[in-house]
């Protein structure tokens, strides 16, 4: 580790514990979950975030099976614990997100050399959601340091070829931009979204937000819905368990739809999920008739309210405008409920364009631990990243920012708009 990044992490790490600075250099060590029983620190792991220690350990009670869960423990030079940072261990594919186009030649080169662009992979984030530092603001740049500087030697002790940070918010990248100088290549993943609600009521928010037209089509869709017997009504609750057998169906339609799949999440996810984080969790159900033909899980923290996952049953879904419907309600009960900020996850961008959505850019830091083949990786990753293959990003008025460098922020005045 670069001694001058050394004495910066020394610095914050007794600025954080409150004890004169130390000499040696602070270190990494490489755990799994029954070791955090005698973590005291993990308790108090990303408290500032939505997702803090309790998903992390719901995430790998629950999905995925197949994956190495693992932890990071930052010590300083006394062997104290600053930062806890969860990483997982899987078998990636680099070409998952290429553009369908390459998809015959991708196919038929793999007929021949079936390990193409295939690695074993150490990924630091969260398996079903953006990645975070743990710790405060103060320890973020020296931890940051010390995991660029020295977790190449952990991949190989691991057995992966392949680091990536996995979506991380673009805020961080003033703060890991220090990955590039250790071989790094940072690329956007697909983003997700926010749109400002801050306003009286939807109707306040579509007459400022929205053009005439995309009202005009609203209103009609809204319309029909009303019509519709018997009619859709909502409610909310925090524990989906009692209704899970109706809602996964759900979830699951929407899931074999999209074009790209991500996780794929487990019944046993969603009742953990209300039961664990009752706090901050919401599942939203909208029935006709008793029936529930459409749910959304969504996180509450600060003033804002994430649209995690969305469930819709196709039988009803395109006539009743369901999408839509729910888009309408939960705006409607956060607005109510004092919340400023609609956030969602990524894809279905075509709805969210026109709704007056903007990009929340995550990132992904990717690195191969062998010298040469990173070089040749830095070339070929900016063209493999799925984000230039979908048309509709590009018309986002905020699209620049998923590339732009870190002293160039996300501070513009389109957040208020």
């Amino acid at each position: 580790m670069p001694e001058a990044a050394t004495a910066h992490l020394t610095s914050q790490i007794g600025d954080l514990t409150g004890r004169e600075p130390m000499q040696c250099p602070p270190h990494l060590q490489v755990i799994v979950r029954s070791d955090l029983e005698h973590c005291p620190r993990w308790q108090f792991a990303f408290a500032s975030e939505r997702k803090d220690h309790r998903y992390y350990e719901l995430v790998e009670d629950t999905l995925h099976p197949e994956v190495d869960y693992r932890y990071f423990l930052i010590k300083d030079a006394v062997d104290q614990v600053c930062a806890v940072q969860p990483f997982f261990l899987m078998d990636l594919d680099m070409l998952a997100g290429a553009s369908p186009r390459f998809g015959v030649l991708i196919d038929a080169i793999r007929r021949m050399w079936p390990g193409l662009m295939r690695a074993r992979a150490l990924m630091v984030g969260c398996v079903a959601g953006e990645g975070h530092l743990d710790g405060n603001e103060a320890c973020h740049r020296g931890c940051a340091e010390l995991l660029a500087s020295t977790i190449a030697i952990h991949a190989r002790r691991l057995g992966a070829r392949l680091i990536v940070l996995k979506e991380f918010p673009a805020r961080y990248r003033p703060i890991l931009d220090c990955l590039i100088a250790h071989g790094f290549t940072r690329i956007p993943s697909l983003p997700m979204t926010r749109l400002c609600i801050d306003y009286a009521n939807f109707d306040d928010y579509m007459n400022h937000a929205l053009n005439s037209a995309t009202r005009k089509k609203l209103r009609k869709k809204f319309e029909a819905t009303a019509r519709a017997s018997p009619s859709v009504e909502m409610n909310v609750v925090n524990d989906a368990t009692p209704v899970i057998a109706q809602i996964y169906p759900l979830y699951f339609q929407v899931y074999q739809r999209s074009k790209l799949h991500f996780e794929k999440l487990t019944e046993q996810y969603f009742c953990d999920l209300g039961r664990r984080m009752g706090d901050k969790v919401r599942f939203f159900l909208w029935r006709q008739n008793e029936r529930i033909v459409a749910f959304a899980a969504c996180m509450v923290h600060g003033d804002a309210i994430y649209a995690e996952y969305i469930g819709l049953d196709y039988d009803v879904a395109l006539d009743l405008h369901l999408y839509h419907y729910v888009f309408r309600d939960m705006v409607s009960w956060a607005i109510a409920n004092g919340y400023k900020w609609f956030r969602s996850s990524g894809l279905n961008y075509d709805p969210k364009l026109h709704l007056r959505h903007l990009l929340d850019p995550i990132d992904l830091y990717v690195r191969h631990t062998s010298a040469p083949v990173n070089s040749v990786l830095k070339r070929i990753l900016p063209v493999l990243e799925p984000t230039r293959y979908d048309q509709t990003l590009a018309k986002f008025r905020n699209y620049q920012e998923l590339w732009a460098q870190p002293e160039t922020g996300l501070g513009s005045v389109e957040d208020t708009a």
